[in-house]
């Protein structure tokens, strides 16, 4: 067994500062959605442990997976990549390429039998003639690869539910990657793409704890899919009020309105979106102004045009009618402010009796 460093040996190693690794680890435990508490349990995981050989292999996808992975912000990716993790394998960010990048991923694979990880992006045709690596076919390498991971993690909604190769008709037959691999734990991140600070906040959560992070019946970790990102929305207010955008272009989009009746699939899209938010937390689509399409959910590319109404809105037991719910609040608005006003005009008529 090859002798692995452990995560603050390589942070020393490059220069970083005691300060600056503690900082790492608490934005870690915060993305992991730890207690302020736990933070600890972080520090001494990346201190004792060595960090995760990582093998990150692309089938058919567009590297938007990749490229929302390298814009973490906490931590940053030079931190994820060069001290969390040690990527192997990937062939975006791999400095080899050809024969010595391949005999890379065969080293993992013989040298960290059983703890190295696999990330997958991009759905795997069933036809090797339609994605091919190094002359191998993209199922050969995965089931090859996988074969003595510690476990799988399918990074988008193309290795996790097939993606926008699989709609239909599905020329090239793409599947996911849980169609082809029985034998491993599987961690879902799906997301077109995930956000990054869920990406790497799934690997610390394995770093840290040596185990998989819980997951939904789906197969996604709960710590970032277990809120629709209705219930966490900057504009769930206005649904609640029964404002809603009628077209891009109206007084409601400029206002800040729902966005429900132009397509907003957020009352059925489980992601982080609304809590974590892109670009270092700065926004997220439904707060730039673009319905949510989906894109976390399965099927999400074959479930109609995306600005058109189409999801339904599920309430504890029974679906909601959103503008017959806003009718109704509006109308109880009203009654209470009639109301309101006339007891007011009552007192102040009495108390002009008084005066007189």
């Amino acid at each position: 067994m090859v002798k692995r460093q452990t995560v603050y040996e390589t942070a020393l190693e490059r220069g970083v500062s005691r300060r600056s690794f503690l900082k790492m680890c608490t934005a870690l435990a915060a993305t992991m959605g730890l207690d302020f508490s736990q933070t600890n349990d972080v520090v001494k995981a990346m201190e004792n442990k060595p960090r995760v050989p990582v093998i990150w292999l692309q089938f058919q996808d567009c590297t938007g997976c990749s490229e929302s992975f390298i814009r973490s912000t906490h931590p940053k990716p030079e931190s994820v990549l060069l001290e969390m993790i040690s990527l192997e394998y990937s062939e975006v960010l791999s400095a080899a390429s050809g024969h010595q990048v391949e005999e890379a991923r065969k080293h993992v694979m013989e040298s960290y039998k059983g703890e190295y990880i696999v990330a997958v992006e991009g759905s795997i045709p069933r036809e090797s003639m339609y994605c091919t690596v190094g002359g191998f076919g993209a199922m050969e390498t995965l089931i090859e690869t996988a074969k003595d991971s510690k476990a799988v993690i399918t990074y988008g909604s193309c290795s996790t539910w097939g993606g926008i190769p699989a709609a239909s008709p599905n020329p090239t037959d793409a599947v996911p990657v849980t169609n082809i691999i029985k034998d491993k734990p599987i961690i879902k991140v799906p997301g077109c793409p995930p956000i990054a600070e869920v990406m790497t906040g799934v690997l610390a959560h394995i770093l840290t704890f040596e185990m998989m992070p819980e997951l939904d019946h789906l197969g996604r970790p709960k710590a970032f899919y277990r809120h629709r990102i209705h219930d966490k929305c900057n504009r769930r207010a206005y649904f609640d009020a029964g404002l809603f955008v009628e077209s891009f272009d109206d007084e409601g989009a400029k206002q800040g309105y729902c966005l429900y009746k132009v397509g907003c699939k957020g009352p059925t899209t489980y992601n982080s979106c609304a809590e974590m938010r892109w670009n270092g937390g700065v926004s997220y689509p439904i707060q730039s102004g673009s319905p949510c399409i989906g894109c976390s959910e399965e099927n999400f590319w074959d479930n109609g045009p995306f600005f058109v109404r189409r999801t339904k809105v599920p309430g504890s037991q029974t679906t909601m009618n959103p503008e017959k719910i806003g009718a109704y609040a509006a109308g109880v608005t009203a009654a209470g402010i009639a109301a309101h006003a006339a007891i007011t005009t009552v007192k102040k008529h009495k108390n002009q009796e008084k005066d007189d």
